[in-house]
């Protein structure tokens, strides 16, 4: 489990030593978050990191992330909220349209790092109930602005099952997202 997690740090680690052209930058934004095959309402949270810029042709660039995300769902009466917590590691790569847009797409593996669930006021913090790792594909779209910032929107579509209470749900994550590079 360890391993892919490991191998996207030394890839990021090897774009950073034999960049000619790259950019750190630093995200953050909102999350919409739910289960895909549970009829809960979505989760409303936030991500924050940062980011590495390498640009491999003049509209092509890839970029490793490393961000804390919340995730989860809650129920309609708001008697029921599952809080996860996530640190993602991205790999995108982006296709610049001209000087302002650009799509991109890419995997994403995500490590479980804490978990709230409450229950008509009882609380439970065990992670054993949930797999502890997710693999999604990340995709969207970007727009960059004057001083360097950049806005956009993305959509993770989890492609594993959580096992949650082993029932087959994957993570379905909206994010809308401002950035910084420096």
């Amino acid at each position: 489990m360890k391993k892919p997690f490991l191998l996207l740090l030394g890839i990021l680690l090897v774009f950073s030593a034999t960049s000619s052209y790259a950019q750190f930058g630093a995200r953050g934004g909102l999350n919409v978050a739910n289960f895909d095959g549970f009829s809960f309402n979505s989760r409303v949270g936030f991500h924050l990191g940062a980011f590495y810029e390498y640009k491999l042709q003049d509209e092509l660039t890839i970029e490793p992330g490393l961000y804390f995300s919340q995730k989860g769902y809650k129920s309609s009466s708001g008697d029921i909220k599952e809080n996860l917590n996530y640190i993602d590691i991205p790999i995108l790569v982006r296709y610049h349209i001209g000087d302002m847009f650009n799509v991109f797409a890419g995997p994403q593996g995500s490590l479980l790092v804490s978990r709230k669930y409450t229950l008509n006021g009882n609380v439970s913090q065990t992670m054993e109930v949930l797999r502890g790792y997710d693999i999604a594909g990340v995709f969207g779209v970007g727009v960059d602005l004057p001083f360097d910032l950049n806005v956009q929107v993305s959509y993770d579509l989890g492609l594993i099952s959580l096992n949650y209470f082993d029932v087959n749900v994957k993570n379905r994550v909206f994010k809308l997202s401002v950035a910084r590079r420096f």
